[in-house]
């Protein structure tokens, strides 16, 4: 099973969705659809930048891997922000 997701991480699909996820958050922003401090563009960033975290990880891309760990620690927190503001 772990075999499984490994294999699957290694997938360009998995890079390919990530990206999509990304390029579609930015998308929708600049169209001022989706605003960049709202739960909606703050999730696609981080499961996008999540995904494609992990795939530079298994491929030993170093630097590519930081950009997108720094992406998505901002996009979790901007997430961890809203959720604090509510609760306040």
């Amino acid at each position: 099973m772990l075999d499984s997701v490994i294999e699957l991480a290694h997938s360009e699909l998995v890079a390919y969705f990530g990206m999509i996820l990304i390029l579609s958050a930015f998308f929708l922003e600049t169209r001022d659809i989706l605003h960049s401090k709202e739960r909606p563009y703050l999730i696609l960033m981080a499961l996008g930048s999540g995904l494609l975290a992990v795939r530079a990880y298994l491929i030993d891309e170093w630097a590519f891997f930081i950009l997108e760990v720094a992406w998505f620690a901002a996009a979790a927190l901007g997430l961890w922000s809203l959720g604090t503001a509510l609760r306040q």
